[in-house]
């Protein structure tokens, strides 16, 4: 799928480049828009995909709570590649694809419990400039996921905000690995879906 990003790929070169190819074909299948963009500083892409790696095996909070809060950062700053990818994760990850799927319109969706209702309002709350998180949430998601999940769920949220932002900023868009695997589209904000 071709975009047009606001700067151009940097052809992947070298031992690393071609390491990071084979590595990104193996686990998605194609190499990703994103590395050619960030391959023209590749101290930041090592940096970002170790924070990464190191985010992802973080597990003192339920992965899919963590799944839809990334997801709901996403559909709110409007980062199509971190919807697909966190979509298309979600499928391999095996969580609950359908729930998945309707992270973008989650406030008309009847499929989240409310648990998952107060994770994507916290993701969204602390993705807002200024931040709009209330007392009474916190507390909420204290109380039902403990002191260490909590902190785990504010830093995965921070870090999905680092990875969104970047993302919109250089143009970067979905790459369609769901539409690749064949998965249904994500829902659209405040649009029902059909199925």
């Amino acid at each position: 799928m071709e975009h047009t990003t606001r700067i151009p790929p940097a052809p992947i070169t070298g031992l690393k480049g071609a390491l990071i190819t084979r590595m990104a074909r193996k686990k998605l299948g194609t190499v990703p828009t994103a590395l050619g963009i960030f391959w023209h500083h590749p101290k930041v892409l090592m940096a970002s995909a170790s924070l990464g790696q190191k985010v992802q095996r973080w597990d003192a909070c339920d992965e899919a709570l963590k799944s839809y809060a990334h997801m709901a950062v996403a559909a709110l700053i409007g980062c199509s590649w971190c919807l697909d990818f966190n979509y298309f994760e979600a499928r391999n990850k095996g969580l609950d694809v359908e729930k998945a799927r309707q992270v973008p319109r989650w406030r008309e969706a009847e499929v989240f419990t409310p648990l998952e209702r107060d994770v994507l309002e916290y993701a969204e709350a602390m993705s807002q400039t200024p931040p709009t998180v209330t007392d009474e949430l916190v507390d909420r998601l204290h109380g039902a996921l403990g002191s260490a999940a909590l902190v785990e769920l504010t830093s995965v949220i921070a870090f999905a905000n680092l990875s969104t932002r970047g993302n919109v900023a250089l143009g970067i868009e979905s790459d369609g690995f769901a539409a690749a695997c064949g998965m249904p589209p994500l829902a659209e904000r405040g649009v029902a879906s059909t199925g």
